[in-house]
């Protein structure tokens, strides 16, 4: 029997995990990537429980969990430092079956590559979809040193997702959510802190540790498209946060300004009408953008990614019903995510002063009557589980 083959469009987060999975499914697999090389650019990514037991089929959930390096408390406060809400990092294992996992991307891009075989990534290798094939007929990938066949392509191609625009020109794309990020990776400050978000008027700052002993710190404020600071994005962040409480000014001092990354959200308000079509499927970003209020994002991508490989078994000669069964399963439950981090986002961004003082007391009283409440926002999401037959042959299901 000859062995399917499978061409994935981006090397990101979902794209790697798709292919390490399909490798274990015994696909051949081909990563496709525009970049000169695989560098360590980007900044942290939250990894949640669910992302974690998806992770457990490609033998990497416990590799993630080594690297939590949140314990203790932590929570939610106001840019003058007053606790909103506290969350223990316990309370949250326990309930959803696993820590909250911050790490570097590069740390997590670097995992997945170990477990994908030699040479099959390929960088600096711009990829266009020129087919996505048919039941009589494989799809077809173009770049600069030729043409790719494949019983199957992935396009994991981001939010810019141009195999998403091949297969369905007509849909408008994600919409912008009104607000844009700053994210930074820097040395951890001298003075000890909590982990924390804080929540202003318009404007959010968080502040996590990393496993390896760095910061990872990221921000968010209502804006128009496009702005860009007049000096540079650390001037604007000390403009917008350098009087908040600890450790924000901290933080900021050592920040260099090239180590800052800024991008407008956007997120896929009008859902998909599939996320196949052909031979071709979407995943992450390319098909479900969101706001990063939730920390989902790169999560639902790994939930992508390993759904569709369960779906793809061995030797299937037309993927079409295994495709369809893939949107069946992933579109319902990541536009929720999408809808449910929108929603968040638009409590984040408030900017009228009695709206952010009503909210702020709300969050205060539930902390203090039911302080178990905010996790359950994570409810059917958190505490997802990938199909048992995913997991590899011996593998215990994590709990």
């Amino acid at each position: 029997m000859q062995q399917p083959r499978a061409v994935v469009i981006g090397a990101g987060v979902g794209g790697l995990t798709a292919a390490a999975a399909l490798h274990r499914r015994g696909w051949s697999i081909t990563v496709l990537e525009r970049a000169a090389r695989l560098e360590p650019v980007g900044a942290g990514i939250s990894l949640a429980a669910n992302s974690q037991r998806a992770l457990d089929a490609i033998d990497l959930g416990d590799d993630v969990r080594a690297l939590a390096a949140w314990q203790g408390g932590g929570g939610l406060r106001t840019p003058g430092g007053r606790w909103l809400s506290r969350m223990d990092s316990a309370t949250m294992a326990e309930r959803f079956g696993g820590p909250l996992v911050l790490l570097h991307r590069a740390t997590l891009v670097d995992l997945l590559v170990s477990r994908l075989p030699q040479g099959a990534v390929r960088t600096g290798t711009a990829a266009r979809l020129a087919d996505p094939g048919a039941a009589d007929r494989p799809a077809r990938v173009t770049t600069e040193d030729g043409d790719h066949e494949a019983d199957l392509v992935i396009g994991a191609d981001g939010i810019d997702s141009a195999v998403r625009r091949a297969l369905f020109p007509d849909h408008p794309g994600p919409r912008y959510a009104g607000f844009t990020t700053w994210r930074v990776v820097i040395p951890a400050p001298d003075r000890p802190f909590e982990p924390h978000e804080t929540w202003g008027r318009g404007r959010i700052w968080g502040t996590q540790p990393l496993k390896d002993g760095r910061v990872y710190a990221y921000a968010a404020a209502v804006a128009p498209p496009g702005g860009r600071a007049p000096d540079d994005e650390r001037s604007a962040l000390l403009r917008l946060y350098g009087d908040w409480h600890r450790p924000v000014p901290d933080v900021l001092a050592a920040v260099a300004p090239p180590d800052v990354l800024r991008h407008d959200i956007r997120y896929m308000a009008e859902p998909l009408p599939a996320y196949h079509r052909g031979r071709v499927a979407l995943l992450g970003d390319a098909a479900h953008a969101m706001a990063p209020t939730m920390g989902q994002g790169g999560n639902q991508a790994i939930e992508d990614a390993v759904v569709l490989a369960h779906q793809l078994a061995p030797g299937i000669a037309d993927p079409s019903a295994a495709l369809a069964a893939y949107t069946r399963d992933r579109l319902p439950r990541t536009m929720d995510v999408v809808r449910r981090s929108a929603r968040t986002a638009r409590m984040i961004t408030l900017t009228s002063a009695p709206a952010v003082a009503l909210r702020d007391a709300a969050i205060a009283a539930v902390g203090r009557l039911a302080p178990g409440l905010a996790l359950r926002s994570f409810d059917g999401i958190a505490d997802w589980s990938p199909p048992t037959s995913t997991y590899p042959a011996g593998a215990q299901r994590k709990a």
